[in-house]
């Protein structure tokens, strides 16, 4: 496995982990009249594209794509746009930590698909098995799979308070 098309694909992680955990040094960090949200989506769109770029030097890519391809990246990316529309920004990049009130949905796919971004995220995933190694897969799943963990324990004690 390429170490640094490894080290690409985890990027993300360790920050999501940080923020979910201690949220307040990220408030704190922002500062005064920066949404912490939005800096969060900024930072987490680099970090995408360094995901990205890490999986593309280990791809190897061919076309037409097997038929899976098509269902599994549709549903996946519906799911992750679908859970984007009815969160928004504040909502997707953890603003109930930063302690943001974000309403309660159940609109589908809330209440019906559990952890539905991450689901999305890891069919849009196996849908590019045509092109990736399973094992660049499987290690980004696996990143998703213990951000499924570390968020299920939630801990409203440790929200951020607004800078003061």
């Amino acid at each position: 496995m390429g170490i640094a098309a490894a080290l690409g694909l985890l990027s993300p992680f360790p920050f999501y982990y940080w923020l979910w955990t201690y949220p307040q040094t990220w408030v704190d960090l922002c500062g005064k009249g920066r949404d912490p949200c939005t800096v969060m989506a900024y930072v987490s769109h680099f970090l995408k594209l360094i995901q990205f770029l890490s999986l593309f030097s280990v791809s190897t890519f061919t076309w037409p794509p097997l038929l899976y391809f098509w269902p599994l990246i549709a549903f996946g990316q519906f799911l992750n746009f679908r859970v984007y529309q009815l969160l928004g920004e504040s909502g997707t990049y953890y603003g109930v930590r930063f302690g943001k009130n974000i309403p309660w949905v159940t609109e589908f796919p809330f209440g019906y698909i559990k952890d539905p971004q991450y689901v999305g995220s890891i069919l849009s995933l196996l849908a590019c098995l045509w092109w990736v190694p399973f094992r660049y897969i499987l290690l980004w799943t696996l990143g998703y799979a213990v951000m499924i963990l570390v968020e299920s324990k939630e801990d409203p004690t440790t929200r951020a308070k607004p800078p003061s």
